[in-house]
């Protein structure tokens, strides 16, 4: 039975269903809406250390759905940002989940990354680490 009564809509669901569960996974957590901002938070700082035309390109491979949240608030002028540092990088995580002892922001970009490269096309990652700093690129494992 369809969520939507559109396929489109009810496929790009699905696949991000799939990508937050495989993150939920590999933190072992319960929590979706942690996932979510995990997926989003490193989506949004990988996408402002990317040129505007490598962020577009990057963008058309994700699912409509996950699309949305990574252009969520996007401004391209004055990207990319020159993050080169790992902490720099992981702030926003470190800042969003102050409070909650149990997360180790690396970590959670680690799982991240590795669910994009786990779904995103080899060439794609590949052209993305080339733009980045090798502290950032270790990020990847």
């Amino acid at each position: 039975m369809s969520m939507t009564g559109l396929d489109v809509f009810d496929t790009t669901v699905q696949k991000t269903n799939i990508w937050l569960k495989d993150i939920m996974q590999a933190l072992g957590w319960e929590d979706r809406h942690k996932a979510y901002i995990g997926l989003r938070t490193t989506l949004h700082a990988l996408r402002d250390r990317l040129t505007p035309e490598e962020a577009v390109q990057f963008g058309a491979q994700l699912p409509m759905l996950i699309r949305g949240l990574y252009y969520e608030g996007w401004t391209p002028t004055g990207k990319p940002h020159k993050v080169r540092h790992k902490a720099a990088f992981l702030a926003p995580l470190r800042d969003y989940f102050r409070d909650d002892w149990h997360v180790e922001p690396e970590e959670i970009a680690r799982v991240v990354l590795k669910v994009l490269a786990a779904h995103i096309s080899a060439g794609e990652i590949e052209d993305v680490k080339q733009l980045l700093p090798q502290e950032l690129k270790e990020l990847w494992g």
